[in-house]
């Protein structure tokens, strides 16, 4: 078993950020300021604490920005770019850039979410099951806006439930993923796939687990989540 620290994270930055266009028009949903920080700065920080060396960006939409933004060091990562020339989707722009994951599984990151967690209790729980792929869970009083992850007992996932108008509690994808190469692998080339409506339904039955973490989630994806960045990222006082 590698360490965590050996894992390369592969962070989803190619959105258009078309529902958030109103308040960030400028410039791509990663890019969007938080406390005077780029959002993406966040999530670099929540891996770098953890110890990883390598983050691959997977970019697109102003791709050229993030990379003349970051460069190819953050702190102690080393920043590697994948930009897709059309849209190809969250999980087709994984396959784009599977070449540059020196790791197997991969830590994935999506990039326009935040969820506390503790990443070494993930990675060692991915381990124990063997799982191919583990998703990380995070429970919402109301999920209607998200759908809802149903597992079982031992966290192997059951089913994945459509958004619907009705708030009922459960447990919704958080946005981090650790996936082996053998399920990236399997996912279409030069084509648009969605991770969430397609590849993760198909790989149902195939060492899909989901880990429950009860962290703080924020989705910056709409005008109205992306307020409360600033409260969400507000230093803790002590006492």
């Amino acid at each position: 078993m590698q360490n965590l620290t050996d894992l390369t994270a592969a962070i989803l930055a190619g959105g258009f950020g078309t529902r958030l266009r109103p308040v960030v028009a400028d410039r791509s949903k990663v890019l969007a300021e938080v406390r005077g920080r780029p959002f993406l700065a966040y999530l670099l920080d929540q891996v770098a604490a953890v110890g990883l060396r390598s983050v691959v960006l997977c970019t697109g939409y102003m791709g050229e920005r993030v990379q003349a933004l970051f460069g190819d060091t953050y702190g102690g990562l080393h920043l590697a770019y994948s930009q897709e020339v059309s849209p190809l989707g969250t999980a087709g722009a994984l396959r784009l850039a599977l070449p540059s994951f020196a790791s197997d599984p991969v830590l994935i990151m999506n990039g326009d979410s935040f969820c506390e967690t503790n990443l070494q209790a993930f990675w060692t729980w991915h381990c124990a099951r063997g799982a191919d792929g583990t998703l990380l869970l995070n429970n919402m009083l109301d999920t209607k806006c998200y759908g809802q992850v149903r597992v079982d007992a031992e966290g192997l996932v059951l089913s994945f439930d459509e958004k619907s108008d009705y708030g009922l509690s459960g447990w919704i994808n958080a946005g981090k993923y650790l996936l082996s190469r053998r399920l990236l692998l399997t996912i279409p080339t030069s084509m648009a796939v969605s991770l969430e409506r397609e590849m993760f339904r198909a790989w149902i039955g195939q060492g899909l687990y989901g880990y429950r973490s009860a962290g703080r989630f924020l989705d910056i994806g709409t005008p109205a989540s992306y307020s409360h960045a600033e409260q969400f990222f507000t230093p803790t006082m002590q006492p």
